[in-house]
Parts: C-alpha cells; sequence; structure tokens
C-alpha cells in the first residue's frame, strides 16, 4: 500500500513537470521523434519530471510482487485526485463542472473496486502463458496506435472544434496498460537467487521487448500529446483506460479469480463498469471561448 501511494504521487509530480516543460517548447510532432526528443532532453524540468515517473515505475515493481492487479490498479486511480490539485495549483488549468463530477465518479468506482478486495481470499499470481499475453498485447499495441493516428489526422481539419485529448489519452492509455502487464511480468522474475537464470528466463519471454516498445512510442506519442491538452484531463483518461485495461486483461491473463462472493464480485464489475461509462461520456472537444462583446460606438447609439 505505501509503495502504491509513493507510486501515484511520483506520477502526479512527474506529469505536472513534464507538463510544465513542454509549454515551454516549441510545438511537437510525433512525425519528428528525434527533433521532439532533441527539446524534452534538453529541458532540465522536463528531465526532473521523467526522474519522478522513473522513481514511480520502480515503486509498481514492488507494488505488483505483494497486491492483485485489480487492487493495484484501484489504488494507481486514485492518484489522480493528486493529479487534479496540482495541475490547478502549478499549471492554471481549470476543470470544468462536468469533469470534477466524472473525476468524483472515477474515484467512486476506485472505492467500489477497493470495498472488493480481501487480504486472506485474494490470490497474486506471477506468471501467464506467453501466448496469451501476445493475443491480448499486440492488437492492443496497434488499436492504440491506430487510434492515435486517426486523432492526429482529425486534428488538422481546420474547422474542427479543439479537440479536448480524450482520444490522445486512450491511445496512450492502451499502450500504458501493455506496458503495466509487461511490469507486472518482469516482477515476477525479480529474484535474489539464481540471477543469471532469471535474466535468461525474463529474456526469452516478451516482456522486455513489450516494455521497449511502449516506452519508445509512448514517449514520444504521450509528450505531444500532453503539450496539445490540459494534463487534468488527458492524465486521467490515460490512466483509467491503463487502470481497465490491466485490472480486466491482467487478470485474465495471470489466472487472479474474481471474488466468489457475491457482493464483492458486484462490487468490482460495477466500479469497473462506472469507470467505463465515466469515459464515454467525457466531453470530446474543448469548449470554445465566448466572442468578446462588441462595445457599442457613440454613433451606433
Amino acid at each position: 500500500m505505501a509503495a502504491a501511494l509513493l507510486a501515484n504521487t511520483l506520477y502526479s509530480v512527474g506529469f505536472v513537470l513534464e507538463k510544465r516543460a513542454l509549454s515551454t517548447l516549441p510545438s511537437l510532432s510525433t512525425r519528428r521523434p528525434l527533433t521532439l526528443l532533441r527539446h524534452v532532453l534538453g529541458t532540465p524540468l522536463w528531465i526532473g519530471g521523467s526522474l519522478a515517473l522513473a522513481a514511480g515505475f520502480g515503486a509498481q515493481l514492488a507494488v505488483y510482487r505483494t497486491l492483485p492487479i485489480a487492487a493495484a490498479q484501484g489504488i494507481f486511480v486514485s492518484g489522480l485526485v493528486l493529479l487534479v490539485l496540482l495541475s490547478s495549483r502549478l499549471l492554471g488549468e481549470q476543470t470544468t463542472g462536468r469533469e470534477k463530477y466524472a473525476i468524483g465518479a472515477i474515484l467512486a468506482a476506485l472505492l467500489m473496486v477497493v470495498l472488493s478486495l480481501r487480504e486472506d481470499s485474494d490470490t497474486v499470481s506471477q506468471h501467464a502463458p506467453t501466448t496469451l499475453i501476445l493475443l491480448i498485447c499486440l492488437p492492443s499495441l496497434a488499436a492504440g496506435l491506430w487510434l492515435y493516428g486517426a486523432a492526429e489526422r482529425r486534428s488538422k481539419h481546420r474547422h474542427r472544434l479543439p479537440s479536448s485529448g480524450v482520444e490522445y489519452g486512450v491511445a496512450v492509455g492502451l499502450l500504458y496498460g501493455v506496458s503495466s502487464l509487461a511490469i507486472k511480468g518482469v516482477s515476477s522474475h525479480l529474484t535474489t537467487s539464481d540471477i543469471g537464470g532469471a535474466i535468461r528466463d525474463l529474456l526469452a519471454s516478451p516482456y522486455p521487448y513489450l516494455l521497449l516498445f511502449t516506452g519508445a512510442f509512448g514517449l514520444i506519442m504521450s509528450q505531444a500529446a500532453l503539450q496539445r491538452s490540459r494534463a487534468s484531463l488527458i492524465v486521467p483518461v490515460c490512466t483509467t483506460v491503463t487502470a481497465l485495461f490491466t485490472a480486466v486483461l491482467g487478470t485474465l491473463a495471470f489466472g487472479e479469480p474474481l471474488p466468489e462472493d457475491p457482493l464483492r464480485l458486484a462490487l468490482r464489475l460495477a466500479g469497473t463498469a462506472l469507470a467505463v461509462s465515466v469515459l464515454l461520456a467525457l466531453p470530446r472537444h474543448d469548449p470554445q471561448p465566448d466572442p468578446p462583446t462588441k462595445e457599442l460606438t457613440s454613433h451606433e447609439s
């Protein structure tokens, strides 16, 4: 639990620092990945944010060794509150009333998932069939890349309303969902005995290669999207998609059984359904500012 809360704090601080750094950079594009990397790697504030995210990754490894996937994702989602507070205070971002209700509903979904947990009966699994992992991850990666590309193409239409970033958040969330499953898989190979054998087994698994792919593409895609959209919206969307993906498909892949108690099962399924419905209800476009009112001249009056 302590590691999960630490990961939440590090992730929230990291995203806010990166967003603040990105606001000082010229427009970034996924079509010019080397230029994007050159800009961000030359910005000390962005590097500080990325180091915070890397430390959060380390804390996440510890979480997956001690908590069931669904429980871990439920706690990770709670970091949205801290993120919204930091975005408001440090970035000056204002969330709409509809978005505040949505975040409240996501937290309610989190509470339902947490209430469905019971330490003495929840199983923490460490292994998943490689074929099943690939059947889950490869189509998900393809869907995330396609959705991001579609959002990029739509954003270039001159007369479209400015996007709120929901599509970007869903696309990056799919990649980070795959990354989260890979982190879970890597954590299963961590050991203090027979380190050489553990490394060989890890390299023979798909997990390090999934991490490399999602790390590279997730970095480029997330930074371009974060620069264009509000952190207080795109990160909650990304986090929700990642949490749902990992909790549902990760539980299936790693064989962590759902609760047998009807009440606990209902809480877990209802919490998942509520989070999905909130995600679907979020606005796809930012509201346009009201046109300036024209003051009447003395001649017009």
